[in-house]
């Protein structure tokens, strides 16, 4: 792999933390991009993703593909959270 990004994203309830590595977790564990690999982790109140990928183009698609869904579900959560009270 010739191009790599290690991402933390900083959380400040351990609910939405786990509830977003729960959601990834899947699309980690089933690797579907011939062109690049990632890994999430637990750290903290921290989630870490770390992505290698054959190239830049491969790591930019995957990074965009992840940081979408990071930022979706936690709108999501943020909704519901104000939304439920």
């Amino acid at each position: 792999m010739n191009a790599s990004a290690k991402i933390r994203c900083f959380f400040t309830e351990e609910r939405k933390l786990v509830t977003v590595f729960k959601a990834l977790e899947p699309e980690v564990q089933k690797r579907t991009a011939a062109r690049s690999s990632s890994s999430l982790r637990v750290d903290g109140t921290s989630l870490i993703l770390e992505i290698e990928a054959e190239d830049t183009v491969a790591l930019r698609a995957a990074l965009n593909a992840y940081l979408r869904w990071i930022g979706s579900l936690v709108n999501v959560l943020e909704f519901l959270g104000k939304s439920l009270g």
